[in-house]
């Protein structure tokens, strides 16, 4: 937009040059930018186009760091009636700021002074608007009262147009209570708003609401009750990339507290493959529960995962717990454990690093087994670092437990307490190189076919014959799709 504003004053005749070099001040002033966003909401509610509302989210969000009292307050003097409940609502939530003239737009344009008054669109973004600068402000409680009035308007909608700006204020409902430790209050109503959503086939809001219910159960460690909801929500082809990629987030989470690691990895990986590269702190979280999760499967993660750029800070912790396991040193994994236990309560991953001891114990063990073809017991109990009443004992049914497992392959002569362990054949002649090259298979197939799904086509494209004018407006409508959808990418973590 401010690239319009430069193009006309190139324009301007060269007589009036001194009087336009002090025009372009108040043209490009906050209260200029969001007049123009709201003619991009009333051209697209008028033409019911969402892609429109989606545009001025985005430029909303590229606003909001340059969002003063005065701005707000001038726009919703210009946006609603005067008369309007909603305008009395949102201006007592706006504070005043005295000795300083609102922004005076002399500039704007005659189309976009004449603003429809009415449109829902209209009134539920200066509820947006509103939220977003309380919120930047850190005003939690007026938030809480914007964001309950802004919900109780959105019950009485059902406008497409409408999904794109309700999803926003569905996200920030829960972000502000979550913020002030109120999120048992408002699960009810976010059941209703998924119930109401359905109904309406407002697949947008489906699901925001169905991860925002997911992230609400999960916060107080309610994942049985997150299960049963995720697997009997209906599910659709997904609309959001960000709301996708936290829906396999928290799959990921859950999948993992039920035992099921492999599924649990999948989702996890697949989630930070996903997420945007803007998107630092989510990926940073997928990848150490990612960390957590390929540990307890058995596997090592590669160095790589710990180095990527921007995180290496944040997953040292996970760094120096993935050493600890390769090693197989229970007293070193003690140490480790202790040194981040606050870094872990955190990140909420002490309870599955308490699962690690075991791994830890087998990696030890499996490394024993390769080293000797024969130890006693009582030479494994304390190579293992075993601190119990009865170490021996406690080394051979630890012993028989990988040996059933078929994580070692040895014998135990209990005439004599020791472990002998087997020579160890050629791996190609087993199968686990069949099932690795198939696991990188299946990967490459899945990825293939996400692809193929991701790819758009032009309908009708088989049946007729565009002109070459047709051609160049549709190739346009692309581009700026794949910059929008780009753009998006970086809007929502």
């Amino acid at each position: 937009m401010p690239e319009d504003v430069e193009m006309n004053d190139s324009q301007a005749p060269p007589a009036a040059a001194p009087a336009v070099s002090d025009a372009p001040a108040p043209a490009q002033s906050t209260l200029h930018h969001l007049k123009e966003i709201a003619s991009v909401i009333e051209a697209g509610s008028l033409s019911k186009e969402v892609r429109r509302i989606s545009r001025a989210v985005r430029l909303t969000i590229a606003l909001r760091r340059r969002l003063a009292a005065r701005d707000v307050a001038a726009f919703l003097a210009f946006a609603l009636p005067p008369s309007s409940e909603a305008f009395a609502r949102l201006s007592a939530l706006v504070p005043k700021e005295d000795g300083s003239e609102m922004d005076v737009d002399t500039a704007a344009p005659a189309a976009q002074v004449s603003i429809k008054h009415g449109l829902p669109e209209i009134e539920i973004y200066c509820y947006l608007l509103v939220l977003i600068f309380l919120f930047d402000n850190k005003k939690y409680d007026e938030a809480k009262t914007c964001a309950a009035a802004s919900i109780a308007r959105l019950k009485s909608l059902n406008r497409r147009t409408v999904d794109v700006l309700a999803s926003r204020l569905y996200s920030y409902y829960s972000y502000v209570h979550e913020l002030t430790n109120t999120l048992a209050e408002i699960r009810g109503t976010l059941l209703a708003l998924h119930r109401m959503a359905t109904l309406h086939h407002d697949e947008l809001g489906q699901e925001t609401l169905l991860n925002l219910l997911l992230r609400n159960y999960l916060h107080y460690n309610l994942y049985d009750q997150a299960e049963k909801l995720r697997s009997k929500a209906p599910r659709f082809e997904a609309h959001s990339n960000q709301q996708f990629c936290r829906y396999l987030f928290y799959l990921g989470k859950i999948r993992t507290i039920q035992l099921e690691y492999t599924d649990a990895k999948e989702s996890l990986l697949q989630a930070a493959r996903k997420a945007p590269t803007t998107a630092r702190g989510f990926r940073i979280q997928c990848n150490k529960w990612g960390i957590i999760v390929r540990l307890l499967l058995g596997e090592i993660p590669e160095r790589t995962v710990f180095m990527q750029k921007g995180m290496k800070a944040a997953l040292t912790p996970y760094f120096e717990l993935t050493n600890a396991v390769r090693v197989g040193d229970l007293e070193l994994f003690r140490s480790v454990a202790d040194k981040f236990s606050s870094t872990f309560s955190a990140d909420r991953t002490r309870n599955l690093i308490v699962r690690l001891r075991h791994n830890v114990i087998r990696t030890g063990l499996r490394n024993i087994s390769i080293s000797y073809s024969r130890i006693s017991l009582a030479d494994i109990a304390k190579k293992l670092r075993l601190n119990s009443e009865n170490p021996v004992a406690d080394a051979e049914s630890i012993v028989a437990k990988a040996i059933r497992d078929g994580a070692i392959d040895a014998t135990i002569d209990h005439a004599n307490s020791c472990m002998v362990s087997k020579e160890t054949g050629d791996v190609y002649s087993t199968n686990e190189p069949q099932i690795a090259f198939n696991s990188r298979i299946a990967f490459c197939l899945n990825m293939h076919n996400e692809a193929v799904k991701a790819l758009r086509f032009p309908p009708n494209s088989h049946k007729e014959k565009e002109s070459a004018e047709k051609r160049r407006e549709r190739l346009q409508q692309e581009e700026e799709l794949a910059k929008h959808m780009a753009e998006e990418d970086d809007d929502d973590f």
